[in-house]
């Protein structure tokens, strides 16, 4: 399985590949908008700010290659907001994919929430195997509304996108590489995909 993850200078990504190698698969960190396009899947990750983040992808060119991928793509936190319409954090303008925009959390509500929360409504099959009310971690400030997109919701105040999905693509709030056996078999769920 040839697994691409997209370097453009704002991902967790050694974590990424720690827990894909675990698993047994080996994933190659390239920013070569062929490669990606040739991979079977590919992973694009993300931590930080998104109006820098965005900025990045843009210089690259990969903003114009991401949103074209045929394959399997999984975005992961970061990645996931990016991978929406706008994101309140830096007036960002995101790759569409998903029909959505990222807000803050509102006042009132600790930010960033940091540590484990649980995943309801799952559908789809990168939750093959997880029970509902299963427990995965997330570090986040800003949220994707529940939309039709969503294909798993979590609480922090209100409900919000734990997951969205669509078409090829398919995105996580959480990080599933910290997120114990449950998180792995998410990766393993992804990874094995039907095409």
């Amino acid at each position: 399985m040839d697994i691409a993850i997209i370097d453009y200078g704002a991902g967790n990504i050694q974590s990424i590949r720690f827990a894909l190698e675990r698993l047994g698969y080996h994933a190659e960190l390239t920013s070569d908008a062929e490669r990606i396009r040739s991979a079977d899947r590919v992973i694009f990750p993300g931590v930080g700010e998104a109006g820098s983040a965005m900025a990045k992808l843009v210089q690259s060119g990969l903003d114009k290659v991401v949103p074209e991928l045929r394959q399997p793509v999984l975005g992961i936190c970061l990645g996931m907001q990016l991978m929406c319409r706008y994101s309140e954090e830096g007036d960002t303008r995101g790759l569409g994919i998903f029909e959505v925009d990222v807000k803050r959390f509102p006042r009132g509500l600790k930010v960033p929430q940091i540590g484990w929360n649980s995943i309801h409504h799952l559908r789809g099959p990168l939750f093959e195997g997880i029970p509902e009310a299963t427990y995965i971690y997330l570090v986040h400030s800003f949220y994707a509304p529940v939309s039709p997109d969503s294909i798993a919701r979590s609480d922090y105040g209100f409900e919000y996108s734990a997951a969205l999905g669509r078409d090829n693509f398919l995105g996580v709030q959480f990080h599933p590489e910290k997120s114990g056996a449950d998180g792995a078999r998410m990766l393993r769920n992804f990874i094995e995909m039907p095409t």
